[in-house]
Protein backbone atom coordinates (compact mmCIF):
# COMPACT_ATOMS: atom_id res chain seq x y z
CA UNK A 1 0.00 0.00 0.00
CA UNK A 2 1.37 3.55 -1.07
CA UNK A 3 1.41 5.74 2.13
CA UNK A 4 2.54 9.78 1.95
CA UNK A 5 2.12 12.38 4.33
CA UNK A 6 2.09 11.76 7.96
CA UNK A 7 0.74 8.48 8.23
CA UNK A 8 3.96 7.26 5.80
CA UNK A 9 6.15 7.67 8.98
CA UNK A 10 4.62 5.69 10.92
CA UNK A 11 5.17 2.45 8.79
CA UNK A 12 7.90 0.33 11.14
CA UNK A 13 11.07 1.21 10.17
CA UNK A 14 10.02 3.91 7.23
CA UNK A 15 11.43 7.43 7.97
CA UNK A 16 10.30 9.94 5.69
CA UNK A 17 7.19 10.97 4.56
CA UNK A 18 7.32 10.34 0.67
CA UNK A 19 8.31 7.12 -1.20
CA UNK A 20 10.33 9.41 -3.31
CA UNK A 21 12.68 10.28 -0.54
CA UNK A 22 13.02 7.89 2.44
CA UNK A 23 15.33 5.71 4.33
CA UNK A 24 14.35 2.85 6.77
CA UNK A 25 15.73 1.53 9.57
CA UNK A 26 16.16 -1.47 11.58
CA UNK A 27 18.21 -2.23 14.84
CA UNK A 28 21.25 -3.30 12.70
CA UNK A 29 20.81 -0.64 9.43
CA UNK A 30 20.02 2.57 8.40
CA UNK A 31 19.02 1.70 4.79
CA UNK A 32 20.03 5.27 2.71
CA UNK A 33 19.70 4.09 -0.52
CA UNK A 34 16.32 2.79 -0.51
CA UNK A 35 14.80 2.12 -3.71
CA UNK A 36 13.10 5.11 -5.36
CA UNK A 37 9.40 4.48 -7.42
CA UNK A 38 9.71 4.15 -10.72
CA UNK A 39 8.64 7.44 -12.91
CA UNK A 40 5.18 7.57 -14.10
CA UNK A 41 5.83 9.54 -17.29
CA UNK A 42 2.92 12.04 -18.82
CA UNK A 43 3.68 14.35 -21.68
CA UNK A 44 1.91 17.61 -21.46
CA UNK A 45 0.84 20.09 -24.67
CA UNK A 46 2.69 23.14 -23.33
CA UNK A 47 3.81 26.35 -24.87
CA UNK A 48 6.75 27.23 -25.80
CA UNK A 49 7.87 23.06 -26.17
CA UNK A 50 5.17 20.07 -25.11
CA UNK A 51 7.10 18.54 -21.84
CA UNK A 52 7.35 15.24 -19.74
CA UNK A 53 6.78 14.82 -16.61
CA UNK A 54 6.83 12.34 -14.02
CA UNK A 55 3.75 12.13 -12.14
CA UNK A 56 5.44 10.64 -9.19
CA UNK A 57 7.38 13.68 -8.68
CA UNK A 58 4.59 16.52 -9.54
CA UNK A 59 2.55 19.08 -7.47
CA UNK A 60 0.73 21.61 -8.06
CA UNK A 61 0.67 24.76 -5.90
CA UNK A 62 -2.45 26.99 -5.27
CA UNK A 63 -1.63 30.28 -4.39
CA UNK A 64 -4.07 32.96 -2.51
CA UNK A 65 -7.04 31.59 -3.32
CA UNK A 66 -8.57 33.71 -0.34
CA UNK A 67 -11.93 35.46 0.76
CA UNK A 68 -9.67 38.69 0.73
CA UNK A 69 -8.98 38.37 -3.29
CA UNK A 70 -11.67 36.09 -4.40
CA UNK A 71 -14.93 36.95 -2.18
CA UNK A 72 -17.21 39.73 -1.50
CA UNK A 73 -16.98 41.24 1.30
CA UNK A 74 -12.65 40.53 1.41
CA UNK A 75 -10.31 43.42 1.21
CA UNK A 76 -9.86 43.43 -2.41
CA UNK A 77 -13.52 44.38 -2.73
CA UNK A 78 -13.40 46.55 0.49
CA UNK A 79 -10.66 48.48 -1.95
CA UNK A 80 -12.82 48.64 -5.00
CA UNK A 81 -11.18 46.05 -6.76
CA UNK A 82 -12.47 43.43 -9.24
CA UNK A 83 -12.41 40.67 -7.19
CA UNK A 84 -14.68 39.23 -9.28
CA UNK A 85 -11.94 38.50 -11.68
CA UNK A 86 -9.95 36.86 -8.93
CA UNK A 87 -12.82 33.71 -8.91
CA UNK A 88 -12.46 32.76 -12.33
CA UNK A 89 -9.94 29.87 -11.20
CA UNK A 90 -12.63 28.48 -9.11
CA UNK A 91 -14.35 26.56 -11.86
CA UNK A 92 -11.10 25.10 -14.06
CA UNK A 93 -9.70 24.24 -10.57
CA UNK A 94 -12.64 21.95 -9.31
CA UNK A 95 -12.45 20.36 -12.34
CA UNK A 96 -8.83 19.63 -12.08
CA UNK A 97 -7.85 18.55 -9.14
CA UNK A 98 -9.54 15.73 -8.22
CA UNK A 99 -8.23 13.98 -11.11
CA UNK A 100 -4.46 15.23 -9.97
CA UNK A 101 -5.18 13.67 -6.57
CA UNK A 102 -6.20 10.72 -8.40
CA UNK A 103 -3.36 10.45 -10.27
CA UNK A 104 -1.10 10.69 -6.87
CA UNK A 105 -0.11 14.66 -7.44
CA UNK A 106 0.62 16.38 -4.47
CA UNK A 107 -2.12 19.46 -3.77
CA UNK A 108 0.03 22.15 -1.66
CA UNK A 109 -2.14 25.41 -0.99
CA UNK A 110 -0.36 28.47 -0.52
CA UNK A 111 -1.74 31.24 1.05
CA UNK A 112 -1.34 35.09 2.99
CA UNK A 113 -1.24 33.85 6.94
CA UNK A 114 0.18 36.47 8.75
CA UNK A 115 1.21 36.56 12.46
CA UNK A 116 -1.15 38.14 14.75
CA UNK A 117 1.64 40.85 15.60
CA UNK A 118 3.21 41.12 12.26
CA UNK A 119 6.50 40.56 13.68
CA UNK A 120 7.94 39.39 10.64
CA UNK A 121 6.50 41.76 8.22
CA UNK A 122 8.91 44.96 7.79
CA UNK A 123 7.71 48.56 7.38
CA UNK A 124 8.29 47.73 3.10
CA UNK A 125 5.87 45.19 3.10
CA UNK A 126 3.45 47.35 5.32
CA UNK A 127 3.78 50.07 2.29
CA UNK A 128 3.09 47.99 -0.11
CA UNK A 129 -0.57 47.25 1.70
CA UNK A 130 -1.11 50.59 3.14
CA UNK A 131 0.72 52.80 0.31
CA UNK A 132 -0.60 56.27 2.17
CA UNK A 133 -0.09 55.23 5.61
CA UNK A 134 -4.34 55.53 5.89
CA UNK A 135 -6.80 53.28 5.47
CA UNK A 136 -7.12 49.10 6.11
CA UNK A 137 -3.72 47.26 6.11
CA UNK A 138 -2.08 44.09 7.16
CA UNK A 139 -3.80 42.94 9.65
CA UNK A 140 -6.34 45.01 10.24
CA UNK A 141 -10.12 44.21 10.92
CA UNK A 142 -12.09 44.76 7.72
CA UNK A 143 -15.52 47.08 8.58
CA UNK A 144 -18.01 45.39 7.46
CA UNK A 145 -17.55 41.89 9.53
CA UNK A 146 -13.64 42.21 11.98
CA UNK A 147 -11.93 39.96 10.11
CA UNK A 148 -8.38 40.79 10.28
CA UNK A 149 -6.84 41.27 6.68
CA UNK A 150 -4.90 38.48 5.69
CA UNK A 151 -3.92 37.13 8.97
CA UNK A 152 -3.56 33.62 9.65
CA UNK A 153 -6.90 31.62 10.93
CA UNK A 154 -8.87 34.64 10.00
CA UNK A 155 -12.04 34.44 7.37
CA UNK A 156 -9.93 36.89 5.17
CA UNK A 157 -7.24 34.29 4.88
CA UNK A 158 -9.35 31.50 4.53
CA UNK A 159 -9.66 29.31 1.06
CA UNK A 160 -12.81 29.99 -0.65
CA UNK A 161 -15.50 27.30 0.52
CA UNK A 162 -15.54 26.29 -3.16
CA UNK A 163 -12.03 25.16 -2.97
CA UNK A 164 -11.87 23.81 0.47
CA UNK A 165 -8.81 21.65 0.87
CA UNK A 166 -8.92 17.63 0.80
CA UNK A 167 -7.39 16.07 4.44
CA UNK A 168 -4.02 14.90 2.46
CA UNK A 169 -3.78 18.42 0.93
CA UNK A 170 -0.52 20.44 2.47
CA UNK A 171 -0.93 23.53 3.39
CA UNK A 172 1.59 26.40 3.75
CA UNK A 173 1.62 30.42 5.20
CA UNK A 174 3.29 32.78 3.22
CA UNK A 175 4.29 36.38 4.21
CA UNK A 176 5.64 37.57 1.34
CA UNK A 177 4.51 37.72 -2.54
CA UNK A 178 6.74 35.10 -3.45
CA UNK A 179 5.93 31.93 -1.46
CA UNK A 180 9.59 30.35 -0.66
CA UNK A 181 10.78 33.22 0.90
CA UNK A 182 10.89 32.72 4.61
CA UNK A 183 8.29 29.59 4.41
CA UNK A 184 8.70 25.78 4.06
CA UNK A 185 7.65 25.19 0.97
CA UNK A 186 11.26 24.40 -0.86
CA UNK A 187 11.90 21.75 2.00
CA UNK A 188 8.29 20.28 1.67
CA UNK A 189 8.77 19.76 -2.19
CA UNK A 190 11.84 18.09 -1.36
CA UNK A 191 10.97 15.88 1.02
CA UNK A 192 8.03 14.49 -1.56
CA UNK A 193 10.98 14.14 -4.27
CA UNK A 194 9.22 17.06 -6.35
CA UNK A 195 10.80 18.42 -9.62
CA UNK A 196 8.13 19.71 -11.65
CA UNK A 197 5.83 22.11 -10.15
CA UNK A 198 2.24 23.27 -11.97
CA UNK A 199 1.11 26.44 -10.60
CA UNK A 200 -2.58 27.96 -10.25
CA UNK A 201 -4.31 30.96 -8.36
CA UNK A 202 -4.00 34.60 -7.93
CA UNK A 203 -2.57 37.17 -9.10
CA UNK A 204 -1.13 36.07 -11.95
CA UNK A 205 1.58 38.70 -12.32
CA UNK A 206 2.26 39.02 -9.02
CA UNK A 207 2.40 36.24 -6.01
CA UNK A 208 2.04 33.74 -9.04
CA UNK A 209 4.51 35.28 -10.70
CA UNK A 210 7.21 35.16 -8.42
CA UNK A 211 6.36 32.07 -6.41
CA UNK A 212 7.03 30.43 -9.85
CA UNK A 213 10.09 32.58 -10.95
CA UNK A 214 11.72 31.34 -7.36
CA UNK A 215 10.93 27.62 -8.03
CA UNK A 216 12.70 28.20 -11.30
CA UNK A 217 15.98 29.78 -9.50
CA UNK A 218 15.75 26.78 -7.19
CA UNK A 219 15.75 24.26 -10.07
CA UNK A 220 12.29 23.22 -10.07
CA UNK A 221 10.77 22.29 -14.03
CA UNK A 222 7.61 24.97 -13.93
CA UNK A 223 4.67 25.03 -15.71
CA UNK A 224 2.34 27.62 -15.38
CA UNK A 225 -1.77 26.72 -15.51
CA UNK A 226 -2.61 29.83 -17.77
CA UNK A 227 -6.80 29.24 -16.82
CA UNK A 228 -6.10 28.54 -13.63
CA UNK A 229 -4.69 31.79 -12.78
CA UNK A 230 -6.33 35.40 -12.61
CA UNK A 231 -5.31 39.04 -11.90
CA UNK A 232 -7.16 42.09 -11.38
CA UNK A 233 -4.19 44.00 -13.04
CA UNK A 234 -4.13 45.46 -16.70
CA UNK A 235 -3.86 42.88 -19.48
CA UNK A 236 -0.81 43.67 -20.29
CA UNK A 237 0.63 42.26 -17.31
CA UNK A 238 -0.81 39.44 -17.42
CA UNK A 239 0.36 39.34 -21.19
CA UNK A 240 3.81 40.04 -19.96
CA UNK A 241 3.53 37.33 -17.31
CA UNK A 242 2.96 34.44 -20.00
CA UNK A 243 5.84 35.71 -21.97
CA UNK A 244 8.33 35.96 -19.41
CA UNK A 245 7.14 32.87 -18.30
CA UNK A 246 7.86 30.98 -22.25
CA UNK A 247 10.68 33.07 -22.60
CA UNK A 248 12.46 32.56 -19.83
CA UNK A 249 11.18 30.63 -16.54
CA UNK A 250 9.35 27.74 -17.46
CA UNK A 251 6.25 26.36 -19.50
CA UNK A 252 2.50 27.25 -20.02
CA UNK A 253 -0.77 24.89 -20.54
CA UNK A 254 -4.03 24.98 -18.98
CA UNK A 255 -6.09 22.64 -17.26
CA UNK A 256 -7.50 20.77 -20.30
CA UNK A 257 -4.69 19.60 -21.78
CA UNK A 258 -3.62 18.56 -18.43
CA UNK A 259 -6.74 16.58 -18.37
CA UNK A 260 -6.23 15.20 -21.57
CA UNK A 261 -3.25 14.08 -21.01
CA UNK A 262 -4.10 11.94 -17.84
CA UNK A 263 -7.21 10.51 -19.96
CA UNK A 264 -4.67 9.60 -22.73
CA UNK A 265 -2.45 7.80 -19.77
CA UNK A 266 -5.28 6.32 -18.28
CA UNK A 267 -3.98 8.04 -15.13
CA UNK A 268 -7.63 9.27 -14.12
CA UNK A 269 -11.34 7.96 -14.53
CA UNK A 270 -13.30 9.32 -17.25
CA UNK A 271 -16.23 10.12 -14.31
CA UNK A 272 -13.48 11.98 -12.44
CA UNK A 273 -12.26 14.39 -15.15
CA UNK A 274 -15.95 14.30 -17.49
CA UNK A 275 -16.88 17.94 -16.00
CA UNK A 276 -14.16 19.56 -18.27
CA UNK A 277 -16.51 21.52 -21.23
CA UNK A 278 -17.23 24.83 -19.09
CA UNK A 279 -14.10 25.59 -17.32
CA UNK A 280 -13.12 29.04 -17.88
CA UNK A 281 -11.70 31.29 -20.76
CA UNK A 282 -7.92 31.27 -20.34
CA UNK A 283 -7.58 35.04 -20.74
CA UNK A 284 -9.00 35.71 -17.02
CA UNK A 285 -7.27 39.86 -16.63
CA UNK A 286 -9.64 42.28 -17.06
CA UNK A 287 -8.29 45.81 -16.05
CA UNK A 288 -8.37 47.45 -12.46
CA UNK A 289 -7.26 48.02 -9.33
CA UNK A 290 -3.64 46.13 -8.73
CA UNK A 291 -4.73 44.10 -5.44
CA UNK A 292 -2.02 42.14 -4.34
Amino acid sequence: MKLEGPDATRVSGRLGCSDNVCWTATPELVDMAVKAPEPVPLTLACDPQNVRIDLRRTAIVVIDMQNDFCTKGGWVAHLGGNYEIDRTPIAPLQNLLPGLREAGVPVIWVNWGNRPDLANMPPNQLHLYKPTGTGIGLGEPLPDHGAHVLEKDSWAAAIVDELKPEPNDILVDKYRISGFWDTPLDSILRNLGVRTVMFAGVNTDQCVLHSLTDANFLGYGCVLLEDCCATSSPAFCTEATIWNVKKCFGFVTDSLRVLAALRAEGAVNASTTSNTSNTSNTSNTLAGDDAR
